[in-house]
């Protein structure tokens, strides 16, 4: 809006400079890319984004497989130990237990499994994620964690951008003050020296 005024207040304004004008109308292309061109390319980003993590996710779903584990018995936690896509959160890890089970190729693991759920007990089943030859693997990413990526992703493209022509519209308007300043020192040079002088004509 203070480019709309500024355009409105400069256009007959006798004081009017050209670098007055330059930068109400600077003013208004970062208002109006800051409107038009700013959400298009967060939301273009955000939709390529999500595309992206769909086929990542088509890829691990092919590539991984939902096993069933069966507790052999409680381990004690190693230094380093394989991670169980289960659960849900590194604070909540579980427990560590040896545990088998068959791949789908069918051959079949035994393995300490890091974190399955605290109330097993030996001989109790759980859900593990392994790659075709039966490895343990990471838990594939789910649609909603995948979507919450992209809408993120968006934003920071667009606040990106947002920034960038804010940061180029303030260098402009520096640059045209700092044409307004030397113009202003030129003629002050030229009228100073003369300025209050009778018959000078100031």
């Amino acid at each position: 809006m203070r480019a709309v005024v500024g355009l409105r207040r400069w256009r007959h304004n006798p004081l009017r400079r050209r670098t007055d004008l330059v930068e109400a109308w600077v003013a208004l292309g970062a208002l109006l890319l800051m409107l038009l061109a700013v959400p298009a390319i967060g939301l273009i980003s955000g939709a390529l984004t999500d595309d992206a993590f769909r086929r990542t996710i088509r890829a691990q779903h092919e590539d991984r497989h939902r096993t069933e584990a069966m507790m052999v018995s409680p381990a004690e936690a190693p230094t380093r130990v394989a991670s169980d896509p289960e659960a849900p959160t590194q604070r909540d890890s579980g427990k560590p237990v040896l545990a088998k089970w068959t791949a789908p190729d069918g051959s079949r693991h035994t393995r300490l499994v890091h974190s399955a759920p605290r109330t097993l007990r030996a001989g109790d089943t759980f859900p593990v994620w392994t790659d075709g030859g039966g490895q343990l693997a990471k838990r594939p990413t789910d649609l909603a964690t995948a979507r919450t990526h992209a809408v993120l992703a968006g934003i920071g493209v667009a606040a990106g951008v947002a920034g960038l022509v804010e940061a180029v519209r303030r260098l402009v308007v520096w640059r045209l003050r700092q044409v307004r300043y030397a113009r202003l020192d030129l003629a002050w040079s030229r009228t100073g020296p003369d300025w209050g002088r009778t018959g000078a004509g100031s």
